[in-house]
């Protein structure tokens, strides 16, 4: 009988290369984290309480799986049959509700250790839809020399057990045309079926209706309801958010989750009913999706958005807006440049924002960016992030400058994968 592990200290076997260990939590990325020797490992496809034989695998902090002793209560059965060999998804084996408090207990780590805040607001945790959520997709050519057929994933029968009603459709693998990056690796695998996948481009995925334009062996789907997007075909089209219609193009980013968008719009127009009305600004604004809520209560709104195609869209959404019978908005300003160059462009302007909603890139905000703001900073700053180390280190910058963390909200966009996506409102009492 193999001795109990105690405190994380583990037991070699059959060589140096292999251990026996419990899996202690999951890291940001998703991995299992284990520990031998002293050192952190990260193990893929574990869950916190597997115990597991493991290999040092000699590449840096990273070993390997060999075999899964005992398994986690926390372990579910992956509903897709490509989990495992498909990088789309890293969560599948842990039950939804163990999922999100562990991604609700990563950010707000990120926030104690790398953000320095002692005092945390009560974290607000959304939650989605497990499955058929996804509406926008990175889809792949599956090279020709793939379509001669694919087996499915070596994974284990612990990985491997499909328990759900309705998996994925694999006896289409032959001939599929596209695919999604394999994880942790440049392969493109096919996908006939995707369970995450919105019942739009589920339906479309079956019956071969998305297909690689000519020019292109990496394009973007959007699909909900009756809407398809698709590049190479129809690109433009209208989504509804809370009843509002948002232009959008398949070509630029769109939130990919239109439930949890939703959620956070609710909760961002709940916010601002109370405000003064001030000038506004959306910083990152895209196709304009959060300046068509706020359009409608401040006098003014400043759009910044470096990608032109995007701001295009968002001319129009504005304009849209403008002729709606029920808006009073404003002046509308577009500023088609790099957050650095705005905020050296703001400097000889003496606009005074009372609100900001910021929603940068996964780096998060340029370190001009996040000084600009912890000096001259609206008020109130909403900062959606999909990045808790990136928004833990801006915080410690904005609290420096007399920022509060006054509120935080995990929405769970994107269930089944290691992204953490939350909402976090600082104020500030004086400029």
């Amino acid at each position: 009988m193999n001795p109990p592990v105690n405190h994380g200290i583990m037991r070699l076997m059959k060589g140096d290369q292999f251990f026996s260990a419990r899996v202690e939590c999951i890291a940001p990325g998703g991995d299992g984290i284990v520990r031998c020797r002293g050192r952190s490992f990260f193990m893929s496809l574990t869950a916190p309480g597997d115990r597991v034989v493991g290999r040092l695998s000699g590449e840096g902090d990273r070993a390997e799986l060999v075999e899964l002793e005992e398994a986690s209560p926390h372990r579910t059965a992956p509903v897709c049959p490509l989990f495992g060999s498909c990088g789309g998804c890293s969560l599948q084996h842990l039950s939804y509700e163990f999922q999100l408090a562990e991604k609700a207990r990563i950010l707000q780590e990120a926030l104690r250790r790398t953000g320095k805040l002692e005092t945390l607001p009560k974290l607000k945790v959304v939650p989605s839809p497990p499955y058929e959520y996804r509406n926008r997709f990175e889809f792949h050519r599956v090279p020709s020399r793939t379509n001669a057929g694919v087996r499915r994933p070596p994974l284990r029968n612990i990985l491997r057990q499909n328990l759900n009603s309705e998996p994925c459709r694999v006896g289409q693998w032959r001939g599929q045309l596209v695919g999604l990056k394999g994880r942790k690796s440049g392969v493109i695998v096919p996908v006939p079926d995707c369970p995450v996948a919105d019942p739009a481009v589920r339906r479309a995925l079956g019956e071969g209706r998305i297909r690689p334009p000519p020019e292109k062996d990496r394009f973007t789907v959007y699909g909900r309801g009756d809407l398809l997007l698709c590049e190479g075909e129809t690109r433009r089209g209208t989504v509804s958010i809370l009843g509002k219609g948002i232009r959008m193009d398949g070509a630029v980013f769109f939130q990919s989750n239109a439930m949890m968008l939703e959620a956070l719009m609710g909760d961002l127009s709940g916010l601002i009913r109370e405000m003064e009305d001030l000038p506004a600004a959306d910083l990152y604004a895209g196709v304009g999706t959060f300046a068509s809520f706020l359009g409608d209560r401040f006098s003014q709104l400043d759009l910044l958005e470096e990608n032109k195609q995007a701001l295009i869209v968002a001319r129009e959404n504005m304009e849209n807006l403008a002729k709606s019978r029920s808006s009073r908005s404003g002046t509308f300003r577009y500023f088609p440049m790099t957050d650095d160059r705005w905020v050296k462009t703001m400097e000889d302007k003496k606009t005074a924002y009372g609100f900001a909603a910021a929603d940068p890139p996964r780096q998060g905000l340029s370190r001009v960016m996040v000084q600009w703001l912890a000096r001259k900073g609206p008020p109130a700053l909403a900062y959606i992030s999909c990045n808790p180390a990136a928004l833990a280190r801006d915080s410690r910058e904005l609290t420096a400058g007399g920022y509060r963390l006054d509120s935080l909200t995990f929405y769970d966009f994107y269930p089944q994968t290691a992204h953490i996506e939350s909402l976090g409102i600082f104020k500030k009492d004086s400029l």
